[in-house]
């Protein structure tokens, strides 16, 4: 009895370890079936010509001619599917597309990062450095991802009618001030009574031309 035991333990001993191997090969990745992530962007079934850049891959046209119309050949990637116009399943097909590189694109084509950290109110005006993003419709020569020096254009939220009907009515007691988050320039037309009248025509014309801004250096609304 003990003699059969010992051969049946080590059979049994042998399948744990074997299901352990097995179960740790999936998890490891051995037969991972995830859907890759360009999937998300790539609709079924639909024409192959109008999928999105992430969804395909072109080959180079070297004989293009920047700002005219190229053929590239281009095969649909792994897992996706689509169709021609006969409705027929095609993986390779002939996109017709403008020859130019992407960050040769129109300002409407692509999408920016924005900074908080510059100012948009002074001379020069500034710029910052953004990482730009052609939109997925879009298809362009090179990386689709480019740096770009901007003009700096966020907002604070601030409207410059606020401050222009505040600089009208409360100027003198300083709110357009306040209201623009200039502190010491509030104060300071609260206790001068506007510098008498004559700070509150200044500040009147200044906001109404738009010189005088918000203090976090943003524009108007």
């Amino acid at each position: 009895m003990a003699a059969e035991a010992g051969p049946l333990g080590a059979v049994a001993r042998l399948c744990r370890v074997l299901l352990f191997l097995s179960q740790f090969y999936i998890l490891s990745g051995g037969e991972s079936t995830d859907i890759p992530p360009y999937m998300m962007k790539c609709p079924s079934n639909g024409l192959c010509s109008r999928l999105p850049a992430d969804c395909i891959e072109c080959k180079t046209n070297s004989s293009c001619v920047y700002g005219k119309p190229a053929a590239f050949d281009c095969t649909v990637k792994p897992f996706v599917t689509c169709v021609d116009q006969d409705f027929r399943s095609q993986k390779n097909f002939v996109l017709n597309m403008t020859c130019r590189f992407c960050w040769q694109l129109p300002e409407t084509e692509y999408e920016c990062s924005n900074s908080t950290a510059c100012m948009t109110v002074s001379c020069p005006r500034q710029r910052y450095a953004a990482n730009c993003t052609v939109r997925d419709h879009v298809h362009c020569l090179g990386n689709r991802t480019f740096p770009k020096m901007l003009y700096c254009n966020w907002t604070g939220g601030y409207k410059w009618s606020t401050a222009l009907a505040l600089s009208i009515t409360l100027g003198g007691f300083g709110a357009d001030r306040f209201y623009l988050g200039q502190w010491r320039e509030g104060l300071g037309k609260l206790f001068s009574f506007g510098g008498l009248g004559i700070w509150t025509l200044i500040d009147v014309l200044l906001i109404g031309v738009g010189y005088v801004g918000p203090a976090d250096g943003s524009l108007y609304i």
